[in-house]
């Protein structure tokens, strides 16, 4: 079931499957819902899937003034707010994965649990950002006409924000992640566009975070990898932390 809802301004597009507990998926920058299909929405299986667009991006029109992080984190907590009211699993890819993040800093009580994939806390470690110069790929510029309401010629406006957007991003620090207080998975690609220095960091800087890197993967690991990526992730969203023989991160004698 697909719908539209009005948050922060925005008329939202978002698409609903399945039953159960709510689970939000998050998609990447200069994308849509479609980077869950044939890997993660496949949990709708499990669970009350709910797939929304950010402004800009899918089915969701443009609106005047910027398309930051921090806004779409704001649209995002509105949407959680309006559509749910009540505390998620959430999960977000790529630039999702960031959005994703600054919602669990933001608002704590909104997050059961996080699943953060191929996400940075702050562009400095980005290997890849998102740049202005040259055409548009052409599978990027389709992909946008199939749904955008504002047209393929509207994306070059899309992709201008999003530059100026991460030009200007200031980011989050280490020390803001210990507002999330919820269990958090990090994964990420063992040859992604963010380095593994900065995956391991965000890990490390999670209270309560876990670690997986896909082997023989890049950025696009959910469509290269689906059933690997989509076992683990539902294995962290319906299970508990399971005992370990030697800890060390996780040992009650460990230095907080």
């Amino acid at each position: 079931m697909a719908g539209y809802v009005a948050v922060n301004g925005v008329r939202t597009w978002y698409d609903e499957r399945g039953e159960g507990e709510p689970l939000v998926l998050l998609h990447g920058g200069f994308s849509d819902s479609r980077d869950f299909h044939g890997n993660l929405g496949a949990l709708a299986g499990r669970f009350r899937v709910l797939l929304p667009e950010r402004r800009g991006h899918g089915h969701t029109a443009d609106v005047p003034g910027p398309i930051t992080v921090e806004l779409m984190a704001q649209d995002t907590i509105a949407f959680l707010d309006e559509v749910v009211g009540g505390p998620v699993r959430l999960v977000g890819y790529s630039a999702g994965a960031t959005v994703a993040l600054w919602v669990a800093v933001r608002r704590p009580d909104l997050v059961d649990r996080l699943v953060l994939i191929s996400g940075a806390f702050d562009m400095e470690g980005m290997i890849v950002r998102p740049s202005g110069e040259g055409p548009l790929p052409p599978p990027l510029v389709e992909a946008y006409a199939e749904v955008s309401p504002d047209g393929a010629d509207h994306l070059p406006v899309v992709v201008a924000k999003i530059v100026r957007a991460v030009a200007e991003d200031r980011g989050l620090k280490p020390a803001d992640l210990g507002a999330v207080t919820c269990p958090a998975l990090v994964m990420a690609a063992d040859d992604d566009i963010v380095t593994l220095e900065h995956t391991v960091e965000l890990y490390r800087s999670l209270p309560d975070g876990y670690l997986t890197v896909v082997p023989g993967t890049s950025h696009t690991l959910l469509q290269e990898k689906p059933d690997w990526c989509t076992r683990v992730v539902e294995d962290f969203l319906t299970t508990g932390p399971q005992p370990t023989w030697m800890p060390l991160r996780r040992s009650p004698a460990s230095p907080s």
